[in-house]
């Protein structure tokens, strides 16, 4: 056994060595902290809204500057804004970002691969507000500025047509989903051999009291719908009629199904806008009226569309921010509208 007094000169060497370790390694850790970033400073990731698929993670680069675009209104306005978003950036060499509430409405049906932007990361980045109008200027190729976020609501082919097979590759669906529309349209052919399937999207809604009441225009009415479907049906030998819409009992009191080759999607009850979406897309061709979900589907369907041409009245205010040769393909086919009942309720 060792007497007490024999360790204690030792324990004083001991005690001194710890205290050294404990400052270097204290003074390790500062340093490190400097060469990494904290979580407020650091850029955000792109699986920062995990609630759905993304991109694998990446390591931005700040040089390379941060673009969004704000995230306002329904499944084509957002699809628009995405497509500029990403047109506009790679135009400018910029790195584009989404807004989570923009993930959140579009990454559920399509495989996008934009990053997106955490919600403290979107509070504390110095934007630059930068306003759109609803058709490509020149002036949008050299926007000023590292961290810009667009505004407005762009959906318009003159945008990111050049880059047509990016953005359809951004905007392809999932699997699961994909599956899902061709099942159900595999359940219409029934006994037909040359099938033609034709989706056919019929806004109404918000749109039915809007129109006339606030732009001077109208809505797609039953004479337009029954030339539109006439068309296909003299080119096409066995055409399948898909109708969706958020106006289905509208849709099942002016659309003619007797000849048996229109079908009412959801048993003729409006279902969710992204399966409406989905199914349409999955068809040949399109008939759409009017809006930015039917101008969506027509693009991605490639095939023949037929949409509602002139539809306002040459005074109404929305002529000021909307130009119809912008919103539709030069090769889509137009119906004029019957624009007889706002004559009648401005002339008497």
């Amino acid at each position: 056994m060792t007497a007490p007094g024999s360790w204690v000169p030792f324990r004083l060497p001991l005690q001194l060595s710890l205290y050294l370790l404990a400052i270097m390694t204290f003074s390790f850790l500062i340093h490190l902290h400097s060469w990494f970033p904290t979580a407020r400073e650091r850029l955000p990731s792109p699986n920062a809204t995990d609630k759905f698929p993304t991109t694998p993670p990446t390591t931005p680069t700040t040089e390379q500057g941060m673009w969004t675009m704000n995230s306002a209104g329904r499944l084509g306005n957002q699809m628009g804004e995405y497509a500029t978003l990403y047109a506009l950036a790679k135009m400018n060499r910029r790195q584009a970002y989404i807004l989570p509430e923009m993930h959140q409405q579009l990454a559920p049906l399509f495989r996008i691969t934009l990053p997106v932007l955490s919600s403290d990361m979107v509070q504390n980045i110095p934007w630059k507000d930068y306003g759109l109008h609803d058709w490509m200027s020149e002036e949008y190729r050299h926007i000023e500025g590292k961290y810009v976020r667009l505004t407005g609501y762009p959906c318009s082919w003159t945008f990111y047509h050049h880059l047509r097979q990016e953005i359809l590759q951004e905007f392809s669906f999932h699997d699961h989903i994909k599956e899902e529309a061709n099942r159900y349209l595999a359940g219409l052919r029934g006994q037909r051999r040359n099938v033609t399937y034709v989706g056919v999207h019929v806004r109404r809604g918000d749109y039915v009291q809007e129109m006339p009441m606030f732009w001077k225009g109208v809505v797609a009415d039953k004479a337009y719908l029954e030339k539109a479907i006439g068309y296909f049906r003299a080119k096409y030998q066995e055409p399948v009629f898909v109708v969706t819409s958020n106006g289905m009992e509208w849709c099942r009191e002016n659309i003619d199904a007797s000849r048996g080759d229109v079908y009412f999607s959801g048993d003729g009850k409006e279902s969710s806008p992204g399966r409406d979406f989905a199914l349409l897309a999955h068809c040949n061709h399109t008939i759409m009226t009017i809006g930015t979900f039917g101008i969506w589907v027509g693009y991605l369907v490639g095939g023949e569309t037929i949409y509602l041409a002139n539809y306002m009245l040459p005074d109404s205010p929305f002529l000021k921010i909307f130009k119809p040769e912008a919103a539709f393909l030069p090769e889509w086919i137009g119906i004029n509208a019957d624009l007889s009942p706002l004559w009648r309720g401005r002339f008497g």
